[in-house]
Formats: C-alpha cells, sequence, structure tokens
C-alpha cells in the first residue's frame, strides 16, 4: 500500500484521506457572496456566482449575439454551429452535445427512472421532469402570460399560448402554404398531404 502525503500529512489508505479532505473543503468554505451569504470554496466559484446578481456575461459567441456567465456554458453552444456532438452512445448510434444529456438518455435504454415524486408512486429519468409533474399535487402556475390572465405549469405552455396574441405560427407546411402555431398541429396536416398521394396513387393503379 503506498503512502499518500497531503499537506505533510502522512495517510496510510485512500478513505483516511477522503475524509480528510472533505474536513478541508469545509473548513475552506470561507469566500462569502456579499449579496446573498452564500458560501464557497474557491475564490473563482464566487467570482462566477456574483455574475448571478450583476447580470454579467462576459463570453461572447463570435457567430451569434449571445452571451454567457462561464466559458464552459460558451463551448457548449458553439456546438449548436458547429454541429459537434462527441458524446456518443454505446448501445444505438446518437450523439450528443453534452456529457449530461448522453447520461440522461442512456436511461432509455436501462429504464432507470432516479426521481421519485414523494406524494404518488410516479418516477422520472429527470429532475426537470419530476419539478413539473409536482405542480400538478400543488397546484404551482409560476409561468404568466403578460397580456391575459392566464397562468401555466411550464414555460413551453406559455410560450404556445402567447401565439394566441401575436398571431406567431412558426410551423410551416412545405407542400401548401399553411403554418401552424402547434408542431403536431403540423404533422397532423402533413398526413392529410401523404392521404391525398395514396388517394392519387391509387387512382391511377385502379384505372390502369
Amino acid at each position: 500500500m503506498k503512502n499518500i502525503y497531503v499537506l505533510n500529512k502522512l495517510f496510510i489508505n485512500n478513505c483516511k484521506l477522503t475524509t480528510h479532505r472533505r474536513i478541508g473543503q469545509m473548513e475552506n468554505k470561507h469566500y462569502l457572496c456579499d449579496v446573498c451569504g452564500k458560501s464557497l470554496s474557491v475564490n473563482s466559484r464566487l467570482m462566477v456566482h456574483r455574475r448571478t446578481h450583476t447580470g454579467e456575461r462576459p463570453y461572447a459567441c463570435d457567430v451569434c449575439d449571445k452571451y454567457f456567465t462561464q466559458s464552459g456554458q460558451l463551448m457548449v453552444h458553439r456546438r449548436t454551429h458547429t454541429g459537434e456532438r462527441p458524446y456518443a452512445c454505446d448501445v444505438c448510434d446518437k450523439y450528443f452535445t453534452q456529457s449530461s444529456q448522453l447520461m440522461v438518455h442512456r436511461r432509455t435504454h436501462t429504464g432507470e427512472r432516479p426521481y421519485a415524486c414523494d406524494v404518488c408512486d410516479k418516477y422520472f429519468t429527470q429532475s426537470g421532469q419530476l419539478m413539473v409533474h409536482r405542480r400538478t399535487h400543488t397546484g404551482e402556475k409560476p409561468y404568466a402570460c403578460d397580456v391575459c390572465d392566464k397562468y401555466f405549469t411550464q414555460s413551453g405552455q406559455l410560450t404556445v399560448h402567447r401565439r394566441k396574441h401575436t398571431g406567431e405560427k412558426p410551423y410551416a407546411c412545405d407542400v401548401c402554404d399553411k403554418s401552424f402555431s402547434v408542431r403536431h398541429n403540423l404533422t397532423y396536416h402533413r398526413l392529410a398531404h401523404i392521404d391525398a398521394k395514396v388517394g392519387k396513387l391509387m387512382k391511377i393503379i385502379n384505372s390502369s
């Protein structure tokens, strides 16, 4: 067994070293945020945390006009422009821009659902899904329309609702000139074109 020297202290196994490091981390959390009082162990983390209060976003994308609080966020964002997806699933042929996306995707193969509702017996693959689900129990609707008095449990629901006020229809049919405010309406509409093509083909076959 190798001896491990840390801060001039001798440890004879990794277990004691891990315990020592945890104590050190607790003792070293002395960088305090002067706005909210949050304690961080490293000054650089405090600097990043302060940006949540100041709104500072010093990392700019050189392709579009988006800014970010951390360099890692910018690196991930750039992949939306380059198409780079470095994280590959070892079960199927899917690739992802972030390691966290791959981790969540793997659960579709393993069936793992680690996030449990403490009210009912439902389980979820992502913490965000659990958070949204809990609102069915609490009745919370945190997303408010700024035009009318409607509230929603999910931001996506609010986005769709706002289109009733703006008239926006971002989902356009590539066959005709119709557009839709909701993606699934476009999906149903496209089936009508497919049915029409099948009908014409059947007429040609029957008449020949």
